[in-house]
């Protein structure tokens, strides 16, 4: 749930990060930085920055990686961005780590609410400021959160598949639901967005859901569990939820074979390139666009401006309540789209994806029909 932050949070948080600033100086030791602090003059701070994994989706270290680790050079502050590589342990290392190099600043990207909140309460214990960075920790109790309005992601999600079934002409319908992984806080939050965009349809009667299960953020598995819930349905489905565009891949390699790919709408998420390019060779309906650069943008400055002494308030739009603690997060979320066939020129406007990889293989006549170039 989002709502409009107190000025008395922000004015506690912003007390507390001149604490850290004054209790934690600047330290130049970087546990196998990935950065460094050339690029706007001399360093006055440390940030650290633990991205997830390089699997689940392309976007941590293709987007988020260089959009952060320019941001912070620009500001003259010193930053150790480094991937956990879906591994709990090293996710936890790399936390004692940076906590003890004197970062005055660490953001996260959880692989789940136990492993992330552990290293959270690490962080406030040490009187680090930290940030929850695209996932909120349950029960983490992060200063801040940056993201996207995730339960409008899932909404997206859904409109999109019900305006590609209408295209089709297709009023009744057998729909499947191809989720995140039940550990990660967004994919319930996505969840709740495509159910609640679906819910008028299948409350009419009009779609019928005939199949909800996780693919776990991987291809094989959402290929896996599309295939079992085709095989229980014997082929009458009409149409495919899917939480990503990795997931989608999974499920569309499973599709061509049977010779429905393309004939089945599916959604995805993150305006990957291989998304891009099923949604130019007919495979896949539409996908999320979150423009990570503004994502990246938001935490960068927060980072830098609790890191500084200033007051942080002005750059939150209201704030995300945490279901565990029952606390509400200072929040900034960016706001995603929904890209389809028509509209992937704006991806590659935006600079956040390259037609030269994209306009490959089956997309390639479909980017020389729509100039994009």
């Amino acid at each position: 749930m989002v709502k409009k932050a107190g000025v008395r949070r922000f004015a506690v948080l912003a007390a507390a990060a001149m604490l850290v600033l004054s209790a934690c100086g600047s330290d130049d030791g970087d546990s196998g930085s990935d950065g460094g602090s050339d690029g706007g003059g001399e360093s006055t701070g440390k940030v650290g920055v633990i991205l997830p994994d390089a699997t689940t989706s392309p976007r941590w270290e293709a987007s988020d990686r260089p959009s952060l680790q320019q941001a912070f050079d620009d500001a003259g502050i010193e930053s150790d961005i480094q991937n956990a590589g879906g591994d709990v342990a090293k996710f936890g290392e790399i936390c004692d780590a940076m906590i003890t190099s004197g970062v005055q600043v660490l953001m996260i990207v959880n692989l789940d609410s136990e492993s992330g909140a552990a290293c959270l309460k690490k962080a406030a214990d040490a009187g680090v400021a930290s940030i929850d960075y695209d996932r909120l920790t349950l029960g983490g109790g992060a200063s801040y959160y940056v993201s996207f309005d995730n339960v409008e992601v899932g909404r997206l999600m859904g409109a999109g598949l019900q305006g590609c079934l209408d295209a089709e002409g297709k009023n009744k319908a057998n729909i499947v639901y191809v989720n995140g992984a039940a550990t990660d806080n967004n994919a319930t939050l996505f969840k709740n967005g495509y159910e609640e965009a679906l819910a008028p349809k299948i409350d009419a009667g009009d779609y019928t859901l005939v199949g909800d299960q996780s693919g776990e953020w991987d291809a094989k598995k959402a290929g896996d569990v599309y295939e079992q819930m085709y095989t229980q349905n014997k082929g009458k489905i009409d149409g495919v939820v899917s939480a990503n565009d990795t997931m989608a891949g999974g499920i569309i390699a499973r599709m061509k074979p049977a010779g429905v790919a393309g004939k089945i709408p599916v959604t995805g998420q993150d305006a990957s390139v291989e998304g891009l390019q099923n949604i130019l060779a007919g495979y896949q309906c539409g996908t999320v666009y979150k423009n990570t650069n503004l994502e990246a943008d938001l935490a960068s400055k927060l980072a830098i401006a609790l890191i500084n002494g200033e007051d942080a308030s002005s750059l939150v739009t209201g704030s995300v309540n945490d279901s565990v603690t029952g606390e509400d997060v200072p929040s900034a979320l960016a706001t995603p789209e929904w890209i389809t066939r028509d509209t992937v020129s704006k991806v590659v406007s935006d600079g956040f994806a390259a037609a030269a990889d994209i306009c490959k293989g089956d997309a390639a006549k479909a980017c020389t029909e729509l100039g994009i170039q």
